[in-house]
C-alpha cells in the first residue's frame, strides 16, 4: 500500500528547506531502502494506468505521477520530493511536482538551462548528485539548491520511445540520500511508468490534433463567409475575393483570419461557428 502525504504551503523563504508535512495513515516504514519487486511492479503499473483514465489531461496525470513517485522513494525517516519534466515536440516543457516546494526547485534548474533532470531527459541516462555542496558539474545550479538545504538529487529518465523526452527529478535534504537500492527502485518505477505516460502523451497528441482541426475548420468557415461578402460587394469570383482579402491583410500586416472576422463582424454581430460533429 502506498503512503499519501498532504503538503502544506511553501514558506516564502525557501532557504528554510522543505516545509513540514502531515502524514495520514502512513504505511509501515520499510526495514531497508525500496528495492525492485515483481508484485509491486505489476501493482504500480496497474495503478498508473488507472491514473491515466482518471486524469483530465497530461498535466493532471503528471502532477499525480510526481506525488506517487515521491511516495515510492520516501520512508518515514527520509522524505523525498519529486518533480517531472516532459519535453514534447513543438510544445514548451511541462513541469509537474509532488509539492509546491518541489516545483520551485525544478524552476531553479530551468533558470540555469541544465541540471540532473534536464540532463537525464535529454540523454536517457540516470544522473546522481551525491552532495550538492561538492558536485562540480553544474556549479551555479547545485549552489542554488544547496542554499535551499537540498543535499542530493537524482535524475531518472522515463523511456518514451520517441514520443517525448521525460525525466523524474528527486530531491533529498540528506547527503547521499539515494542509495544504490533507491536508484534501482527509481529506475524500475520509471520503467513501469513508461507505458502509462506514453498513453497519456498520445491522448494529448490526439486532443491537440482535434483542437487544431476544429480551429482550422473555424478559420475556414470565417474566411469563406468573408469571401462571400467580398464577392457580393465586388461581383467577383471566390478566388478573386480571396486574393483581394490576402492583399488587404498583407497591407495591414494582420492574419487573413483576423481580416475575415472583421469583414463578417462589419455586417453581423453574430459569431459564425462550424457545424461539424
Amino acid at each position: 500500500m502506498m503512503k499519501h502525504f498532504a503538503w502544506v504551503d511553501v514558506p516564502r523563504d525557501l532557504s528554510q528547506g522543505p516545509p513540514a508535512t502531515e502524514r495520514h495513515n502512513p504505511a509501515p516504514s520499510p526495514a531497508s531502502d525500496p528495492a525492485p519487486d515483481l508484485a509491486l511492479s505489476v501493482q504500480t503499473a496497474a495503478f498508473l494506468q488507472d491514473l491515466v483514465l482518471d486524469s483530465t489531461d497530461v498535466d493532471h496525470f503528471l502532477d499525480k505521477l510526481a506525488r506517487v513517485a515521491a511516495t515510492h522513494l520516501s520512508r518515514l525517516d527520509h522524505e523525498v520530493l519529486c518533480g517531472v519534466t516532459l519535453l514534447r515536440p513543438r510544445h514548451a516543457k511541462t513541469l509537474a511536482s509532488s509539492s509546491p516546494y518541489a516545483l520551485e526547485l525544478d524552476r531553479i534548474q530551468y533558470l540555469f538551462g541544465d541540471g540532473p533532470c534536464l540532463r537525464a531527459a535529454r540523454t536517457g541516462e540516470i544522473v546522481l548528485v551525491r552532495d550538492t555542496r561538492t558536485d562540480e558539474r553544474w556549479p551555479q545550479y547545485v549552489k542554488a539548491i544547496a542554499d535551499h538545504r537540498i543535499r542530493s538529487t537524482l535524475g531518472v529518465p522515463i523511456p518514451l520511445e520517441g514520443e517525448a523526452d521525460c525525466a523524474l527529478n528527486f530531491y533529498s535534504t540528506t547527503v547521499n540520500g539515494f542509495t544504490p537500492e533507491a536508484v534501482e527502485a527509481a529506475k524500475v518505477f520509471a520503467r513501469d511508468t513508461s507505458k502509462s505516460l506514453r498513453l497519456a502523451v498520445r491522448i494529448a497528441q490526439l486532443s491537440d490534433k482535434a483542437e487544431n482541426l476544429n480551429a482550422a475548420l473555424e478559420s475556414r468557415t470565417i474566411i469563406d463567409l468573408a469571401a462571400g461578402i467580398v464577392m457580393g460587394q465586388n461581383r467577383c469570383s471566390q478566388s478573386a475575393a480571396i486574393e483581394i482579402m490576402k492583399t488587404a491583410a498583407n497591407h495591414r500586416q494582420i492574419k487573413l483570419r483576423r481580416l475575415a472576422t472583421e469583414i463578417v463582424s462589419s455586417i453581423s454581430d453574430d459569431t459564425p461557428a462550424t457545424h461539424f460533429d
